[in-house]
């Protein structure tokens, strides 16, 4: 079950990138109900990458790097930009969900697409980084969450 959940998080944020391109289709087609709907649904398999990631993370721990060393310092960077380009995403999705709950139309029109568009970016490194960790290279020992961003 534990190797499984890597899969099961990823697949959940990158289901949760195809159900924000879907609402956003809609609200560009002028269809708030619909838009609203699969924002939610979208939102929803980011929470659920979210629980899963974070559970891994405290129950498990995370996978260092097992591929060459001369391809570790770029996976590492490539590592960090991904988790600060997540922080924002996650903190600016927050942000536009509780604006379009609370009917501040005008507010989250404005920071709507621009949500939209680095959840995709972390979504597309959020795979890659998956990639990189348990398909092309073998994934490495299993270690806190510091040792493994910093690739100590």
């Amino acid at each position: 079950m534990i190797t499984i959940l890597p899969t099961f998080s990823t697949s959940f944020i990158a289901l949760s990138a195809i159900f924000v391109a879907v609402g956003w289709y809609y609200i560009r087609k002028g269809n708030r109900e619909a838009h609203k709907k699969w924002m939610t649904i979208g939102g929803v398999f980011a929470t659920l990458f979210f629980i899963t990631y974070v559970s891994r993370t405290a129950f498990v721990g995370n996978t260092h790097f097992g591929g060459p060393e001369d391809v570790k310092v770029f996976y590492q960077i490539f590592l960090i930009f991904h988790i600060i380009l997540a922080t924002v995403a996650a903190v600016m999705g927050i942000i536009t969900f509780y604006r379009a709950y609370k009917n501040q139309i005008a507010q989250h029109k404005r920071i709507g697409p621009w949500t939209a568009s680095i959840w995709f970016a972390t979504a597309i490194t959020g795979v890659t980084v998956y990639t990189l960790l348990y398909v092309i290279y073998p994934g490495g020992a299993t270690d806190s969450v510091i040792k493994v961003i910093f690739g100590w």
